[in-house]
């Protein structure tokens, strides 16, 4: 399966049409952002290790029955995915309180919730993707109700195959940010990536952060970091 033409490019990677017309390919690129595209910076073999993570995290969530748009890896950078209409929220769930949450309620980092907090925001830059809440994705026509209750449920089971695949590696998940799409046959998909940049995972007995927090807050060995995750991930096999 090759690359044919390039029909997108967000931060961190490059989406192709290819000889599948229900699919598409997804390149994974070494470029970094934060804050929104403020800071900016190339990472070495990030792409590859985010492509890599992916697709162990993604056949996990097959296993568990939680639909997603991953057909295959076709290379080190690569894989071929579902095509499906991106729903504009980026779903969050968050296990500890940390990051904005923290800065936002002056709660200190690392504090645990006594359930998961479940969170939406709008995916637009201009708007720099403002937390919003149910009724305001409703108001803004990203998804119906009976939408919302499908996305929060597979939300919630995502959490609870996340945090027990990672518990049993040693490594706490703090919290994760998720997107959906809708396949041409409109049934709810999780799609995008999940990776160390999107996910925050702390060593669990030395609190070490495994992901891109390293690289916002310019703690170094970022690479490594992610090889972590990796290397930990791939003991499962």
């Amino acid at each position: 399966m090759e690359k044919l033409k390039l029909i997108y490019e967000g931060k961190a990677k490059q989406l192709y049409t290819c000889e599948r017309e229900d699919a598409l390919i997804i390149h994974y690129k070494d470029d970094a952002t934060a804050f929104n595209g403020v800071k900016k910076a190339r990472i070495e073999h990030k792409g590859m290790l985010n492509n890599a993570i992916s697709t162990i995290i993604f056949k996990e969530m097959a296993k568990a029955g939680i639909p997603t748009h991953y057909l295959e890896t076709l290379n080190e950078r690569d894989q071929l995915c579902l095509k499906v209409h991106i729903i504009p929220l980026e779903v969050i769930v968050r296990n500890l309180i940390a990051g904005s949450m923290a800065k936002r309620l002056n709660i200190p980092e690392g504090t645990p919730s006594p359930r998961p907090i479940y969170e939406l925001c709008y995916k637009n830059d201009e708007l720099g993707d403002p937390l919003i809440n149910e009724d305001h994705a409703l108001a803004l026509g990203c998804v119906s109700e009976a939408e919302l209750i499908t996305i929060k449920t597979l939300t919630l089971r995502i959490n609870e195959v996340l945090k027990a695949l990672f518990d049993q590696l040693g490594i706490i998940l703090v919290d994760f940010k998720i997107e959906f799409g809708r396949t041409e046959e409109g049934t709810i998909v999780l799609a995008d990536e999940i990776s160390p940049d999107t996910c925050r995972f702390w060593d669990k007995q030395t609190h070490m952060k495994l992901d891109k927090d390293r690289f916002r807050r310019d703690l170094g060995k970022v690479e490594d970091a992610y090889q972590e995750i990796l290397r930990r991930l791939e003991t499962l096999n």
